[in-house]
């Protein structure tokens, strides 16, 4: 009875395995699900690998947008950071230039007594242009919504000066080529 039960036990498959079998002569139908597997697992793995791939080049030209962005952001940050003084400041500069127009009038004695106005509004002047303020020249000019805020129309005195800037009520200005204060201008119609 033992030699019958080691007969047995030998020819069962232990684990699922054929201890016998030679591998070499394994079924075509094994050989084919393995080669499928195979190239699966291939197919699965370079799709991944261009998946990984593709986030890594996003991630990167993500990043590079954000460094460009901020960099930029921090140009434009330096450039216009005095820009709430300026525009604080810019009130007393129309002062200056209104007084050097009353001016005008005096004599030549008062105007002697009044020079140091126009020395400091010259100083101030060259301070804002140093900084990259510079006023707008509008008078003349055809209305612009962009730059220019219209107070009122008149009718033009002539027919070219229709749809352009006949006076000027309160000078606009740009700091770096942006506007920091629109000009309020009457318009011609």
């Amino acid at each position: 009875m033992s030699k019958n039960k080691v007969n047995s036990e030998a020819e069962e498959p232990i684990d699922g395995e054929n201890i016998g079998a030679n591998p070499s002569a394994e079924s075509p139908e094994s050989t084919e699900t393995m080669a499928n597997t195979s190239e699966t697992e291939s197919l699965d793995a370079d799709a991944q690998l261009q998946q990984e791939r593709d986030k890594y080049l996003r991630l990167y030209s993500e990043f590079e947008n954000f460094r460009r962005r901020t960099a930029k952001d921090r140009l434009d940050w330096m450039q216009t950071a005095s820009k709430d003084v300026l525009v604080s400041m810019l009130p007393v500069v129309d002062d200056f230039e209104r007084a050097l127009k009353a001016v005008e009038n005096l004599s030549e004695t008062e105007k002697k007594a009044v020079e140091g106005f126009d020395l400091i509004h010259k100083k101030m002047v060259g301070i804002f242009t140093k900084v990259g303020l510079k006023p707008m020249e509008s008078i003349g000019q055809p209305f612009d919504a962009e730059i220019h805020e219209a107070i009122t129309q008149f009718p033009a005195p002539s027919e070219d000066l229709k749809g352009k800037v006949i006076d000027e009520v309160e000078k606009g200005y740009y700091l770096n080529d942006k506007v920091i204060r629109f000009a309020k201008v009457v318009v011609g119609n």
